[in-house]
């Protein structure tokens, strides 16, 4: 850890005079050195401060030792509502470096609009400070932030009046015709190449709801599109392959989907975050959050419910619970088959039969990977030729030119994965070369990944006539790509 004392406090320039504007800005915020202190420790952990050693900064113009500098502005500028710099509270005798908090960083708070108010205020300093990394966060720590969904009985809604439309805002008009573009963005580039923008205009339907006073059907409204939008900035985070952020971005948007009586979203959030688990490899959590998704998702449309179901099936594949599996994947086709799609969320466009397929497709194929690095050869081919028949009906073959490129290269990527996989190395490179070329196109770090492992697997088996030509054109897209 970075504890720090008051008589062993790293320095790089002391001088016996008070600091100044740090001790100003502290009785502006209404802390004393030790309550700094404290609050420094609520983010960073039990004694990673001293609660004596805010007085050496403070009355001897004292310099902590990194990440403490970060810490101490992060903490005044949450009090202050203001940005507070490292270098205003040091005159550039401090390294300003990058805060690294946890995904849940004050998100265990009770579950009402006023906490949900407290967290928009944290995303729009965050957003002005941009120092901040977040680690994501697996176990108890992942399951506090949720726990109240770990329940069969779900938060209240914090606005009591359920309907929508009764009174016209065309800043709330604007807000939510943009979520239906920025989805298609994400499908059709990728989650790393509109990260940035997404998260900014959630930031600014958060500053709308900050600012603004506004009826309760408005003020629901406004929730709703902030939930959407902070899933599809999580989902998106996701995508790029920065967890922290996305688990931050999905806690968020429970809250407001929770405020709002939004129930369809806080189900689907909760699958996104089983899905997530399950990638990383903490299955069990993935288990625990797919089976909470479930619960929460009955009573909302068949396409949530099947689209949940596809996710808890992907986290019982990855748990090795394949009969569970394969027993969920097929309930998901029931409920989609009797969906009613007028009551469809607007969200739910992409759900189709052969959606649900391709999903089970990639959880069978990650099953079969894992039984055949256990040694598990019958059971792992049995399971890699099924995900194989599942994902060739999919889009890895679609023309660069049509929608969906995203989930092409997604899918192409796990194919070729199980065609190496199964020793079939003449299906896996002609797979490859179809999804080279969308590497252009798309920005999926998370697909790159699933390439990064085929290029190893590659490089194994380069004798061969196909990999050995195909071999140096997937090095040389990745290394493109940053790989």
């Amino acid at each position: 850890m970075y504890a720090e004392t008051h008589e062993g406090v790293g320095v790089a320039d002391q001088h016996d005079q008070l600091n100044l504007l740090l001790a100003s800005l502290m009785t502006e915020a209404g802390l004393s050195p030790r309550a700094l202190a404290r609050e420094i420790n609520k983010l960073a952990g039990p004694g990673a401060v001293a609660e004596t050693a805010p007085y050496h900064w403070r009355d001897r113009s004292g310099v902590p030792r990194e990440p403490l500098p970060a810490l101490t502005a992060y903490v005044l500028s949450r009090c202050l509502g203001r940005i507070v710099s490292v270098g205003d509270l040091w005159q550039d005798r401090a390294t300003d470096a990058p805060l690294f908090l946890p995904a849940d960083s004050g998100m265990r708070q009770p579950w009402t609009l006023a906490s949900t108010m407290l967290i928009a205020e944290d995303w729009l300093l965050g957003g002005l400070l941009d120092r901040r990394v977040f680690l994501s966060v697996s176990g108890a720590a992942l399951t506090r932030a949720v726990s109240v969904y770990l329940t069969m009985r779900l938060p209240q809604s914090s606005v009591s009046r359920l309907t929508i439309g009764m009174t016209d805002d065309p800043v709330v008009d604007q807000i939510e015709r943009s979520v239906p573009q920025l989805q298609l963005l994400d499908d059709e580039r990728g989650g790393a190449s509109g990260l940035g923008y997404v998260g900014a205009q959630l930031r600014a339907a958060l500053l709308v709801l900050r600012e603004r006073r506004q009826p309760e059907d408005i003020t629901r409204r406004l929730l709703i599109a902030i939930a959407d939008l902070a899933q599809l900035a999580g989902w998106m985070a996701f995508d790029a392959g920065q967890h922290g952020v996305a688990q931050r971005y999905f806690f968020t948007g429970l809250r407001a989907a929770n405020d709002a009586g939004y129930r369809p979203m806080q189900a689907h959030i909760l699958a996104d975050l089983s899905f997530q688990a399950a990638t990383r490899g903490d299955s069990s959590d993935g288990v625990v959050l797919g089976e909470a998704a479930h619960r929460i998702a009955e009573g909302t449309a068949g396409s949530v419910r099947a689209s949940v179901m596809s996710r808890l099936a992907y986290a019982y594949a990855s748990a090795g619970r394949i009969a569970d599996c394969e027993r969920t994947w097929l309930a998901s086709h029931e409920q989609l088959e009797r969906r009613r799609r007028e009551q469809d969320p607007a969200w739910m466009y992409y759900l189709t039969p052969n959606h649900l397929d391709c999903q089970a497709g990639y959880a069978m194929i990650l099953a079969g990977r894992r039984s055949l690095a256990n040694g598990d050869c019958s059971g792992g081919r049995s399971l890699l030729r099924r995900g194989e028949a599942l994902l060739r009906t999919g889009a890895h073959a679609r023309p660069a030119d049509v929608p969906s490129q995203r989930r092409a290269l997604f899918e192409g990527s796990w194919l070729a994965l199980a065609y190496t996989a199964h020793g079939k190395l003449d299906d896996a490179c002609v797979v490859a070369h179809q999804a080279l070329p969308r590497l252009e196109r798309v920005r999926s770090p998370r697909s790159v990944a699933l390439l990064n492992t085929l290029r190893h697997e590659f490089r194994r088996r380069k004798r061969h006539h196909m990999v050995g030509e195909i071999l140096p054109h997937l090095e040389s897209a990745l290394a493109r790509h940053g790989q």
